[in-house]
C-alpha cells in the first residue's frame, strides 16, 4: 500500500504542515439493506448496515484517507454523515441530507472519501436522513499514527460502548405520521447496547451485552451516545471512571463515578478492573430528562463479568442518578477540562471577527391541515416547530441543489444569506411563562444561512429559551470544532459572565448540550470553506426546523478553495 505523508492540525496555519510520517487508504463498502432481528418478542425488519446492529466498526490511524463505498440496497434514499470529522476541503462528503448532498437514492451508490487528519479519539456515522439513524450508526475510532502514543497510560483493551434507541415500528413511519399530524413522534420502547435491550425489557434475557474483563487491567471505554432523542446517565456497579477524552479531543483527567452524554456526544474513560472475582457488575444507562416533556424513562443494561468470576448471585446494580438530576448533569458537562498542550491542541483564538447571540427552542406552526375543522396533534390544535433565532429552518428538498451545490455553482432561490446574528426581540429568555405566550410561540418557515469570511473567529451565545417548555438542547456544528468557554443557567450576562470565560484549557468539543434553561459560550474559527449544518442533535427537532447553516467563503488559494463535487455525487 502507498503510504503519503500528512500532518494536520485544527488552525489553519498547521493544515498546511506536512511531515513524513505513515498514512494509509483504508476502504470500506457499506451495504445498506433491510435486515430482520428479534428484539421484545418480536420480529423486526430493519434498516442496517452489512446486516448487523450496530454497523461495522471504522477503525483508523490519524492522518489516514477513509474510503467508504455505500451501496443502498434499502429501500428508502438515505445519506451517512461522519459525525465530528473535520471534512477539511471535503466537505461533499459530509452527508447530511439536502446540505452538503441529495440523497443516496434506493438502488444507487456513493462513495465518501475523505482523510482524518487532526484529531484522534472516538467518533461515529450515521444516517442523516430522517429517523434512520436510529438502525444505521456505527463507532468510527481514530487511533495515533504509527510512532505516536495516547497522553495516558497504555490500556489492556479498548471497547466501544454504543447507547441505541429501539422502535417496535417503522422509524420511518415513526417520523412520517409525526410530520404529518404535526405532533411529536411516539416514545421509543427500549435502549441498546452495542445493539441489545438488556434483561430489564421484556424477551430480552438473553440479549443482554456482556462485556468480559481480566481483574486488575485498565480497559478504554469509547462511549457513544446514538440514541436519537435522550441525553444518558451512564454508571457500572462498584466502578469509577477518569475521563481522557470527549468528541474526539484529548481532556484532563476527570475522575468521576458518573457519565453523561447527549446524543451525538462520544467520552472517552478509563476503567480499572479492581473489583472482587465473586461478584459480576451491571453497566446501565438511564435517561437525563431536563424538562417535563414525555420521554422513554426505561433503563437498559448490560453485565461486566470477570474472566474466573465463579458467583452464582445477580449481577450488583449501580445506584443511578434521579432522571431530573440536572445538578449531576451540569457537574459533569462543566467540570471537563481541555488538555492544553496535548496532541492536536488547538488554543483558543484571541481576536473574535463575529459576534452572534442566537436564541433557540420550541414554537408553533399553523396546522394546515385539509378539511374543515381539523386540529394537528401539538399544542393547542397547532403543529409543532422550532426556531433559531425565530428562523425555523427548512432544508431546500425538491429545489434541484443541496446547499453546497447552491453555493459551489452560484444558484439562487435555493436559499438566503440572512440569517440573524441577533434574534428579533430582547426579553427575558428563560422566563416559565412563555411556555403559554402565543405572541412569540410562532415563526416563520425559511432556509437563512450565515455568511462567514474564510479563516474569521465567530464567537456564539447560544442561549436556550423556555418558549413551550424549557430543556437542554445538544446543538452540534458540522465541519469545525469549538471551544466552550463557558455555561450557565439563567440569562446569559456579558458583564456578568465574560470574566468567567474559560482561555487556558477550555473544552473543546463538535455537540454541546447547552443547560436547560441556560446558555453556553462557544468559539471557533471558520477555516473549512463550504456550507456546514447547526442544528439540534435531538432528532425529534430537527424536522420542527432547530437548524440553520454557515456559508464559509472560500479563502484566498487553491489549498483553501472548495474543491470541484465527485463525479457520482447524487442528482437531486
Amino acid at each position: 500500500m502507498k503510504h503519503f505523508a500528512f500532518s494536520l492540525a485544527w488552525s489553519f496555519a498547521l493544515l498546511l504542515t506536512s511531515s513524513l510520517t505513515s498514512a494509509a487508504v483504508v476502504e470500506h463498502t457499506f451495504n445498506v439493506g433491510n435486515l430482520t432481528v428479534q428484539r421484545l418478542c418480536d420480529q423486526h425488519v430493519i434498516t442496517a448496515v452489512n446486516g448487523s446492529l450496530p454497523g461495522p466498526t471504522i477503525n483508523v490511524q490519524e492522518g489516514d484517507t477513509l474510503v467508504v463505498h455505500v451501496l443502498n440496497n434499502s429501500p428508502y434514499n438515505l445519506t451517512i454523515h461522519w459525525h465530528g470529522i473535520f471534512q477539511f476541503l471535503s466537505a461533499w462528503s459530509d452527508g447530511p441530507e439536502s446540505v452538503t448532498q441529495c440523497t443516496i437514492a434506493s438502488g444507487s451508490s456513493y462513495t465518501y472519501k475523505f482523510k482524518i487528519t487532526g484529531q484522534e479519539g472516538t467518533l461515529w456515522w450515521h444516517a442523516h436522513s430522517s429517523f434512520l439513524r436510529a438502525t444505521v450508526y456505527g463507532a468510527l475510532i481514530i487511533r495515533p499514527r504509527l510512532g505516536h502514543s495516547y497522553p495516558f497510560p497504555k490500556v489492556y483493551g479498548e471497547v466501544p460502548i454504543v447507547l441505541g434507541e429501539w422502535w417496535n415500528a417503522s422509524v420511518v413511519e415513526v417520523e412520517r405520521n409525526a410530520t404529518e399530524t404535526g405532533g411529536a413522534p411516539i416514545e421509543s420502547v427500549a435502549y441498546t447496547i452495542n445493539g441489545l435491550p438488556g434483561d430489564l425489557y421484556n424477551c430480552s434475557q438473553n440479549q443482554t451485552y456482556q462485556l468480559k474483563v481480566k481483574q486488575g487491567k485498565t480497559y478504554l471505554l469509547r462511549i457513544i451516545n446514538a440514541a436519537l432523542n435522550e441525553q444518558h446517565f451512564f454508571k457500572i456497579a462498584n466502578h469509577t471512571f477518569t475521563v481522557v477524552a470527549i468528541d474526539a479531543a484529548y481532556t484532563r483527567h476527570y475522575h468521576t463515578d458518573v457519565v453523561v452524554l447527549a446524543p451525538g456526544q462520544t467520552v472517552d474513560v478509563l476503567f480499572n478492573t479492581n473489583q472482587k472475582l465473586c461478584d459480576s457488575y451491571y453497566m446501565a444507562f438511564t435517561p437525563y430528562r431536563s424538562s417535563n416533556v414525555q420521554v422513554n424513562n426505561s433503563t437498559t443494561r448490560g453485565v461486566v463479568v470477570y474472566d474466573g468470576a465463579s458467583s452464582s448471585s445477580p449481577p450488583i446494580m449501580p445506584d443511578l442518578p434521579d432522571q431530573t438530576d440536572t445538578l449531576t448533569a451540569h457537574k459533569f458537562y462543566t467540570n471537563i477540562r481541555g488538555l492544553a498542550g496535548g496532541p492536536h491542541w488547538v488554543p483558543v483564538p484571541k481576536h473574535v471577527d463575529e459576534n452572534m447571540f442566537i436564541t433557540f427552542g420550541i414554537n408553533l406552526d399553523q396546522c394546515n391541515l385539509p378539511g374543515p375543522n381539523k386540529t394537528c396533534g401539538g399544542p393547542q390544535g397547532k403543529r409543532l416547530s422550532a426556531s433559531m433565532n425565530n428562523e425555523s429552518f427548512v432544508l431546500p428538498r425538491g429545489r434541484g441543489f443541496s446547499l453546497l451545490e447552491a453555493f459551489y455553482h452560484n444558484v439562487s432561490g435555493v436559499y438566503t444569506k440572512d440569517f440573524p446574528n441577533q434574534p428579533p426581540y430582547v426579553l427575558n429568555y428563560t422566563d416559565p411563562s412563555l411556555a403559554t405566550n402565543n405572541l412569540i410561540a410562532f415563526a416563520p418557515k425559511s432556509t437563512k444561512v450565515k455568511t462567514l469570511k474564510f479563516n474569521s473567529t465567530i464567537q456564539i451565545v447560544l442561549q436556550n429559551n423556555a418558549i413551550l417548555a424549557a430543556e437542554n438542547h445538544p446543538m452540534h456544528i458540522h465541519g469545525f470544532n469549538f471551544h466552550v468557554l463557558a455555561q450557565g443557567f439563567g440569562n446569559y450576562n456579558s458583564t456578568i459572565d465574560e470574566p468567567k470565560f474559560n482561555f487556558y484549557n477550555p473544552q473543546i468539543r463538535n455537540t454541546i448540550a447547552v443547560p436547560v434553561a441556560g446558555w453556553s459560550v462557544i468559539r471557533f474559527r471558520a477555516n473549512n470553506p463550504g456550507v456546514w449544518f447547526v442544528h439540534c442533535h435531538l432528532e425529534a427537532h430537527l424536522p420542527w426546523g432547530l437548524a440553520m447553516a454557515f456559508q464559509v467563503e472560500n479563502g484566498p488559494t487553491s489549498s483553501s478553495t472548495l474543491p470541484p463535487p465527485p463525479a457520482d455525487l447524487p442528482k437531486c
